[in-house]
């Protein structure tokens, strides 16, 4: 297989990735500075964001309003894995931005959530405590197994092999 062969093997798996799971692991900062985990099904829209409909009730959503940084998570589920320690994933640093209830862009996503998710988001649409999220992407890795990992350049969508070095200058805090 020649370089641009594995390129749209490497691009048609993280496709593959996100159209595969449902929900996304989403770690958030608490107001105390600790770190909060928890996961939200999703949709994503035209624009590559992740969309996420949540209750002020989850602490993640407080946290989220306050402090829009945010890193998601979609991971190949464990019996699909041939290696625990190898699982394919991609992981986002993220920016959450509130899509208010008049926003032209709040039906559309809705819609597309119901159509995913069913009659449930119906009811959920009728709470007042519910806000929809956009998760934008800032930059990402997609993970496929040892040694096989791409810096995702969110703007363009290239995959970038991560070689040692690469890995040694961006733990260095250098310019590639």
């Amino acid at each position: 297989m020649d370089s641009a062969q594995q390129q749209a093997a490497v691009e048609a798996g993280y496709a593959a990735l996100i159209d595969s799971v449902a929900t996304l692991s989403l770690a958030t900062v608490a107001a105390d500075g600790r770190a909060d985990i928890s996961y939200a099904p999703f949709v994503r829209d035209e624009r590559g964001r992740f969309c996420i409909f949540i209750s002020a009730l989850a602490a993640h959503t407080g946290n989220l309003l306050r402090e829009p940084a945010a890193s998601v998570m979609l991971i190949q589920p464990e019996a699909q894995a041939s290696n625990l320690f190898a699982r394919e994933r991609l992981t986002l640093r993220c920016r959450a931005e509130e899509v208010q209830r008049d926003h032209a862009d709040y039906e559309p996503i809705l819609q597309c959530m119901q159509a995913r998710f069913g009659p449930l988001i119906a009811q959920l649409r009728s709470l007042a405590d519910f806000h929809l999220l956009a998760l934008v992407p800032l930059s990402g890795t997609y993970v496929v197994g040892f040694g096989r990992a791409y810096e995702l350049d969110v703007h363009s969508g290239e995959l970038r092999h991560i070689d040692a070095d690469r890995l040694r200058r961006r733990s260095a805090g250098e310019a590639d």
